[in-house]
């Protein structure tokens, strides 16, 4: 005692009982034999010593029909999983000459006695309290792990046994099967590991499917044994789990695991899990290093398997190199190409400007009340640049992607610090950076505002709706406006689908609590001038402004998603807002009429503190004003923004070469579109609704597209047409379209739609 019962046919540990101590062995058979009865059918137990702290050692044995039998020294096989052998050392580290002795002399003596001939494996397990060998088993074979015997003794044993098999004997005799004992001796230390797809992160199961990828390492003193592993193998449910034996031999045992760790971080095998990294912890252990390891030693240390799981970033990046040179990105598929003329981006360089100390600047020291203040007192109009934001979200489907953003970003501080903010963030850049750029938005802000540290990063924020479709929990808000200001937003711009104030007093308080500066905007839609659309009259915007206004705007924002604003129209409107609201007001509009620029202009006499422009290669249509023309309108006139016109077209004239390069996603609008006061569509609905209908193989048919989207705006109640309200009446309007659905069909209560 101590030892253990089980119960008998190999139960897989039913019935097992630990037994302590004398006094309780006849209870625990009595209960292990009821358990087996009803397991097995049948009662019979069996009994096995207990050892609390061992090692498992194998000695490898030849023997002649001569009755010649020698040994050729033992391997430590103590780290097994799943009955697997997955790491083996010979000879075993830690034993002394006389215990080596000793057991060799124990596994010679079975094999005497037993007349043993051919190859086979004598396996024990060292009682380290004890210092006894317990035998297990003989396993009459060549095992996997005998090629780490024949690193240290150069004795090839699949010849050796084969001549065994022909009669040859052992001795030091021409054509003997081996050399006589007193021949065999050690040369230096050899470490194997099995590499293989059981997954350490999942109990070491092993996992399967199509190895995408496999390099083997190679080096002096490595030697591969393995399977059928190769790039496009496929590894199935009864595939064996092993890739690949490695073996790494030196002549001091440190030497041999240091090779060891080299071939295993050598190794590239992906498409499957393996067992690799689990293996570089263990043999990087220092109690692997000194020899103490023992049959325990995972189990005692699950930190073992605290590594992270790979994400083969290198292969999955190398996969989508090859498939879009070679069959092209599905995403332009059947779409323009770049002209063949288009020339590359050229950023450009410093104009030896100084960044002044604006809106960024007082944010940071003084606060977002202060910001608004300071708007308030400014002669100048000031400016927000539109590109990486709404200009290509309207032009382009937003398909730009960080990297031009991130190239450009350091000449917007160096060459236009003036800038009052710049929009990058926000509205569909989210979405479309992860479903079809592929790309991190996060990430896309924390480049810009390392590249922009002096300007006013601003974002699209759709209150309760943040920068998805649809509503999110309260506390979901907050955290992504924490988040985002700690990410590099200043300025939030907040809208509601419906206008409601109610629906954004969430996202207007997470904002003010960041510290941020708070924009809110309303929703323009209709004519405030147009008596047949008498809900959105002059008084609706006052008191939504007002209303703002308590909910703790800093800043009043128009947003006037689809150029509908007039010139008229816009001057009354800037000049009833400020009166009655005392805030700053930020006008934001579209150009898709072709007239966007004279209503800013009536803005600007009326005055508006701040406006949305694009840069010129980026503007018009369904984008902002054309910066450029605005500014340039403005200079040397009382309200001049003081923005450098060259730095400007230079800028402009990097936007341009890169969207070239985007010619698969253009609107393909070629004039302005007085049709938008029939439609009423967003700016930055129009190109991606011309992306569906074409999708939808409705491209011809794209003004009856147009028409339709006026009648569901007006089956709807004449709604005020943002995302995501805006994509409900596009969504319908295509399906009526595709359909052949009038407004009288779906609104017959007789008739099925689907």
């Amino acid at each position: 005692f101590p030892g253990i019962i089980k119960a008998s046919w190999g139960g897989g540990g039913r019935g097992m009982r630990r037994v302590e101590h004398a006094e309780e062995f006849a209870d625990a058979c009595l209960a292990a034999r009821r358990e087996a009865a009803v397991a097995f059918g049948k009662d019979s137990i069996y009994f096995e010593r207990f050892i609390g702290r061992a090692r498992h050692l194998e000695v490898q044995i030849l023997g002649d029909s001569q009755g010649n039998a020698v040994h050729l020294f033992e391997r430590d096989c103590s780290v097994q999983r799943r009955n697997q052998k997955i790491v083996e050392c010979a000879p075993a580290p830690g034993l002394s000459p006389e215990q080596r002795e000793q057991l060799a002399d124990h596994a010679l003596r079975i094999a005497r006695y037993a007349n043993y001939v051919n190859a086979g494996t004598v396996e024990f397990l060292h009682d380290l309290d004890t210092g006894q060998f317990h035998f297990i088993e003989v396993n009459p074979r060549i095992q996997v792990e005998h090629t780490v015997t024949e690193q240290v003794t150069g004795i090839d044993l699949v010849q050796a046994q084969i001549r065994v098999a022909e009669g040859a004997a052992i001795g030091s005799h021409a054509g003997a099967a081996c050399p006589p004992q007193s021949d065999i001796v050690l040369r230096g230390h050899a470490l194997q590991c099995r590499v293989t797809t059981e997954d350490p992160l999942d109990r070491f199961i092993p996992d399967y499917g199509r190895l995408t990828a496999y390099r083997a390492p190679t080096g002096f003193g490595i030697r591969l044994d393995g399977g059928t592993a190769y790039s496009g193998a496929v590894i199935t449910r009864h595939y064996d789990s092993l890739l690949e034996k490695v073996t790494a031999w030196a002549p001091e045992r440190t030497a041999a695991i240091d090779r060891m760790q080299r071939a295993l971080r050598e190794f590239r095998v992906r498409g499957v899990a393996t067992n690799i990294a689990f293996l570089e912890r263990l043999i990087g252990r220092e109690a692997f290093r000194s020899g103490t390891i023992t049959t325990g030693f995972i189990d005692e240390h699950p930190d073992l398997l605290d590594f992270p799981r790979p994400r083969d970033r290198a292969s999955r990046l190398l996969r989508y190199l090859a498939e879009v040179t070679v069959n092209g990105h599905r995403e332009v598929a059947g779409r323009p190409v770049p002209a063949a003329h288009a020339r590359s981006p050229r950023v450009p360089g410093a104009r030896g400007r100084s960044s002044p100390n604006g809106a960024k600047a007082i944010l940071d020291t003084r606060g977002a009340q202060a910001v608004a203040d300071w708007m308030l007192e400014q002669t100048p109009v000031l400016v927000t640049d539109t590109t990486m934001r709404d200009a290509h979200q309207s032009l382009l489907a937003t398909r730009m992607r960080t990297y031009d953003m991130g190239q450009v970003a350091p000449a917007y501080a160096r060459n236009l610090p003036g800038l009052f903010s710049l929009e990058c963030w926000g509205g569909a850049t989210f979405d479309v950076a992860l479903r079809f750029l592929g790309e991190c938005p996060w990430e896309r802000l924390r480049i810009l505002r390392s590249h922009m540290p002096n300007i006013l990063l601003q974002m699209l924020l759709r209150a309760s709706n943040a920068v998805g479709y649809t509503n999110y929990p309260d506390n979901v808000v907050q955290g992504f406006v924490v988040q985002a200001v700690e990410s590099g937003i200043d300025l939030f711009r907040i809208f509601d689908p419906l206008n409601s104030v109610q629906n954004m007093g969430v996202a207007i308080d997470a904002v003010r609590d960041a510290g941020a500066i708070c924009e809110g905007a309303m929703c323009y839609t209709a004519d405030i001038h147009d008596p047949d659309r008498g809900r959105y009259d002059i008084g609706y915007y006052r008191d939504m402004a007002c209303a703002l206004r308590d909910a703790g705007a800093h800043v009043l924002g128009i947003k006037d998603m689809a150029g509908l604003l007039k010139p008229a129209a816009t001057r009354e409107l800037v000049e009833t807002l400020k009166a009655d609201t005392g805030l700053p007001v930020h006008l934001h509009t579209h150009d898709t009429s072709g007239i966007a620029a004279a209503s800013v202009l009536a803005a600007v006499d009326a005055g508006v503190d701040a406006i949305d422009l694009a840069m010129d290669s980026m503007s018009g249509f369904t984008s902002q004003p054309c910066l450029g023309s605005v500014v340039e309108a403005l200079r040397r006139q009382p309200r001049d923004t003081g923005l450098d016109p060259g730095s400007i077209r230079e800028i402009s004239d990097y936007w341009e070469a890169v969207r070239a390069r985007y010619a698969a996603f253009e609107a393909d609008m070629r004039a302005p579109a007085s049709e938008v006061y029939l439609h009423e569509m967003p700016g930055g609905q129009f190109s991606n609704l011309r992306e569906q209908a074409r999708a939808l193989g409705l491209a011809d048919r794209w003004h009856e597209v147009a028409s339709t989207y006026a009648e569901v705006n007006r089956m709807f109640g004449d709604i005020v047409k943002v995302t995501p309200t805006s994509k409900v009446v596009g969504d319908l309007a295509l399906v009526m379209v595709s359909s052949g659905l009038s407004r009288a069909d779906v609104e017959d209560p007789d008739r099925e739609v689907a």
